[in-house]
């Protein structure tokens, strides 16, 4: 398989230099599906005849000195639960009848369509994105870059995967309990979960305010690229914020020095971390304090809101499947259906607004904590990949929440959090760090990463099924 992987960054360079043009880079990334969707199951559906068409569009623009945007022509794919008109969305699920009119773009695809990227095709889910490994009835379960037999995380593990080898330099995927930075951390790819309604959404996730859309992507840089394009509001979002006053790129060099950085490698829960990703951790805080940053070791007092988190996610999830009628439990995930059963069905309103009032009361807790604290640093995940086919790694509970606790927290308090690769373990697979900050500091969360990755190379390494001297 082709090894090369341009970023969304490299390729508007390179577009604007006449060095290559988006009809070749197209082909190239369909070449890239072609040869490694066998493997790993990544993208569920391709349009090679009109992505080659964008791309003779984009190509047409760029030599009139007329490109829509830096990234015209970038080819890209799309998380299959984000709408995308001409394109059936079945997101994972046989309930869905593909053959219906598709006739409109979510907002992240609109932004995405209107900068003049090449939409390549749907990467998979699970069924209705509900879980934490990506894995459907309808189209089976998707690998990862650095070994088609391990997962590749969910639910935007298609999106991860795509991105990991080069199906495209980069993706959008959702996140409303770390949907984005699990398979980050799984893939050694990059992943940012906006401020709450910074990215806006339509049609509204039943999973609430739970739910962001983010960039997926090789490096910081060019998810701060896509940010630019994507926060920008849209009159179907009630909810969306107004767009920042500066571009996600201004400061994204400023660096870390004199930034107060909380360290929490457990966030003071009862977590047991693979030592591998201790050890991760820990060089990588030492990477930013020799950048200049104050690191301290700090817990920001939150007791796991677990219990909470399952009843506004299963309450929603039950919501979801309700208007397919009422043997659609049966048709569904059996995983799906057990948790819609045993915390979305008997949730009563009260129970709702008492889950409503714990998230409430880690915000303000979050919100002060980050009075003393700029960032806060964790592990992404306690593990790396595990292998594909399970539910949850060798050793714990199968609820994807239990092997998720870094995750869900910041989604419930809304902040934004990144993910960026921070090392491999002794048999290559990737380890996640996550840059946690508070509401509306999504900048500052891109700026530390950008520092990290200035000084690291982890972003770069190649993964196994593009390595010739490891592949499988």
């Amino acid at each position: 398989m082709d090894a090369r992987r341009p970023t969304a960054t490299e390729l508007g360079a390179a577009f604007a230099a006449g060095t290559t043009d988006p009809v070749a880079e197209t082909r190239a990334a369909l070449v890239r599906i072609e040869d490694g969707n066998d493997a790993v199951n990544a993208i569920l559906f391709t349009d090679t005849d009109g992505a080659l068409a964008a791309a003779e569009e984009s190509a047409a623009r760029w030599e009139r000195g007329a490109p829509l945007s830096p990234v015209d022509g970038v080819p890209t794919t799309i998380k299959d639960i984000l709408i995308t008109r001409g394109w059936p969305t079945l997101r994972g699920s046989r309930l869905i009848d593909a053959d219906q009119p598709w006739e409109e773009d979510a907002p992240t695809v609109a932004r995405l369509r209107e900068a003049g990227c090449v939409l390549l095709g749907k990467n998979t889910t699970p069924e209705f994105a509900w879980k934490g490994v990506t894995d459907s009835l309808r189209h089976g379960a998707t690998g990862n870059p650095w070994g088609a037999g391990l997962t590749a995380g969910g639910s935007s593990g298609g999106a991860a995967a795509a991105v990991g080898l080069g199906m495209g330099a980069w993706s959008v995927g959702t996140d409303g309990g770390g949907s984005v930075r699990i398979p980050a951390s799984f893939t050694g790819t990059v992943a940012l979960k906006p401020t709450f309604g910074q990215v806006p959404l339509y049609p509204a996730s039943p999973y609430g305010t739970l739910a962001h859309a983010g960039p997926m992507t090789r490096t910081v840089r060019d998810a701060a690229l896509m940010m630019d394009l994507l926060a920008r509001p849209d009159p179907r979002d009630w909810s969306a914020l107004a767009p920042p006053v500066r571009s996600y790129l201004d400061g994204l060099d400023a660096g870390v020095a004199g930034l107060r950085v909380a360290v929490s490698p457990r966030l003071g829960f009862d977590v047991r971390n693979d030592p591998e990703v201790d050890r991760a951790f820990r060089e990588a805080v030492d990477v930013l304090a020799d950048a200049g940053a104050h690191v301290e070791e700090a817990d920001p007092g939150l007791e796991d809101p677990v219990d909470a988190f399952h009843t506004l996610w299963f309450t929603g999830a039950a919501k979801v499947v309700q208007p397919y009628g009422p043997d659609a439990l049966d048709r569904i995930d059996p995983g799906l259906a057990d948790a819609i059963r045993t915390f979305g069905l008997e949730r009563t309103a009260s129970d709702y607004l008492d889950a409503m009032a714990v998230r409430m009361e880690h915000g303000r807790r979050m919100g002060l904590f980050h009075q003393e604290y700029d960032v806060l640093l964790t592990p992404t995940m306690p593990m790396p990949a595990f292998p594909l086919g399970r539910q949850a790694p060798q050793g714990w509970p199968e609820p994807w929440t239990s092997w998720t606790p870094y995750t869900y927290p910041f989604n419930m308090t809304q902040q934004p959090a990144l993910s960026v690769p921070c090392g491999l373990t002794a048999d290559r697979r990737p380890i996640g760090l996550q840059v946690v900050g508070p509401r509306h500091a999504d900048a500052l969360v891109l700026r530390v990463g950008e520092a990290y990755q200035a000084r690291t190379g982890w972003h770069d390494a190649v993964p196994t099924l593009l390595d010739p001297e490891t592949e499988e």
